[in-house]
């Protein structure tokens, strides 16, 4: 193609960039709606949730949950944007575990020794790491569907990040039906079933995200 044909087709293309700020954040908003929809309709709140809200236990799981989403989402536009570096933003996933390991520590200096295994393992392991991946699922779609719109330059990075947006929302959700508020449990059950999401997040990426 001669450079004055590329020019004249430039000056042709008259349509509007992509806005890839608002498109996320759309996607975001829906796959939340409908995860709510679809947890509210199948489990909902615990039925004590209004003593429980008064604790401090059960607070903190929204703590960790949300800063897991905030953290992540903050960092979902950049790795869609080539040539953008999410720099030291980066470190603000360690928010979570940081947050989670101090939380345990004070629970294994107030909590008898002999009850401690039994906190962990805790009632609902099993509805912990089905549930949340489960409610992860149509957030993550609706991601991705969002993401195609970018171009991300590592795709499978990309994908864990939606990964974890969508388990910060299910996870959210999840904490107000669960029973198990010890930071035990959270700590050993909500980052297993993170795992498997951001891992399914991160292989779908690099097949679904490439451009």
């Amino acid at each position: 193609m001669k450079t004055e044909d590329l020019i004249t087709l430039i000056a042709q293309d008259t349509r509007q960039p992509v806005n890839l700020t608002s498109v996320v954040s759309g996607a975001v908003v829906a796959g939340a709606l409908v995860s709510g929809l679809a947890f509210f309709l199948t489990l909902g709140f615990r039925h004590d949730i209004g003593q429980a809200i008064e604790t401090v236990r059960f607070g903190f799981k929204f703590v960790v949950t949300l800063s897991l989403f905030a953290a992540a989402l903050s960092l979902t536009g950049p790795v869609i944007r080539p040539g953008s570096d999410i720099g030291r933003r980066r470190w603000l996933l360690l928010i979570p575990p940081v947050l989670l390991l101090a939380a345990t520590t004070l629970e294994l200096f107030v909590t008898p020794s002999d009850v401690w295994l039994d906190k962990l393992i805790g009632h609902n392991a099993l509805h912990c790491l089905t549930i949340i991946p489960a409610l992860s699922a149509v957030p993550g779609t609706f991601l991705f569907l969002a993401m195609r719109q970018g171009a991300p330059e590592n795709p499978g990075l990309a994908g864990a990040l939606a990964g974890l947006v969508s388990v910060g929302i299910a996870a959210t959700l999840y904490a107000t039906n669960c029973f198990d508020d010890s930071p035990l449990f959270v700590a050993t059950w909500y980052p297993l079933a993170t795992l498997t999401v951001v891992t399914v997040g991160y292989f779908a990426g690099k097949r679904f995200l490439r451009w």
